[in-house]
């Protein structure tokens, strides 16, 4: 194989299992938001859009993950960067909620600051910080398993986890 077509299987690789987690949880976040608003006449994300929020939160966390300052505390214990990278994932995720939701604002007012108005002033806060916890919880356990992952390695995580394989599917 070329070396640009391992290069693309190798970021494909790499982004696939954030890809994965963030298309589950945005699920849930949908399904829980839809349960949220029943009745209420309001759209919600169908699965192609969250399919194309999954991709870019997951080739996000990868770019992040590059940062010098999201692997902050590689030395100390496992808590300093799983708080670290969730409150710097969960500040992104904020901002990208908010500006979801002033897209939707957006569509109807005439201008960009009429429609922060209109949002600021309509907005359903509970079930926004509602949703924003959800995230937060959600993250989280993805820098859990993240940082897991990086101290003991992926595959000693997934045989603590899934068990090791039968001896006819080694390689």
């Amino acid at each position: 194989m070329s070396p640009v077509i391992n290069k693309i299987k190798h970021e494909f690789m790499k982004a696939l299992p954030p890809t994965i987690f963030f298309f589950v949880i945005l699920h849930i976040v949908a399904l829980i938001r839809s349960l949220m608003i029943k009745g209420s006449g309001v759209d919600l994300p169908v699965s192609a859009s969250v399919l194309i929020a999954s991709l870019i939160l997951g080739k996000s966390v990868l770019v992040a993950d590059m940062l010098p300052f999201i692997n902050r505390f590689p030395d100390k214990p496992l808590i300093w960067n799983v708080t670290w990278k969730t409150l710097m994932y969960n500040l992104v995720a904020l901002i990208v909620h908010y500006l979801e939701r002033l897209y939707d604002y957006w569509k109807e007012a005439p201008s960009l600051m009429d429609a922060n108005n209109l949002l600021w002033s309509s907005m359903n806060w509970p079930r926004f910080w509602a949703v924003q916890i959800l995230l937060i919880t959600l993250i989280f356990m993805y820098c859990v398993i993240a940082e897991l992952a990086r101290v003991i390695g992926r595959d000693r995580l997934k045989v603590m986890f899934v068990g090791p394989l039968p001896p006819s599917e080694r390689i």
